[in-house]
């Protein structure tokens, strides 16, 4: 049986599957992770730790798209 939790996924409650990485999130959420950064519990996580970094239920993720410019 699968279970469910619930993140707080830029300030809005989201359901996602229990056990969920980063890299999971980002790849269920269709998200390139070369052109974002994310922020779980107020803390940054870097890039090559988004494989092993696991989510928890009530974790607050913050998702920022990078913008190009000029």
């Amino acid at each position: 049986m699968r279970m469910n939790m619930k993140l707080k996924l830029n300030g809005t409650e989201t359901e996602v599957q229990d056990s969920l990485t980063v890299a999971g999130l980002l790849e269920t959420l269709k998200i390139d992770p070369g052109r974002v950064a994310v922020e779980v519990n107020l803390k940054i996580v870097k890039k090559c730790d988004y494989e092993k970094h696991t989510l928890n239920d009530g974790d607050a993720v913050e998702i920022v798209n990078f913008v190009g410019g000029g």
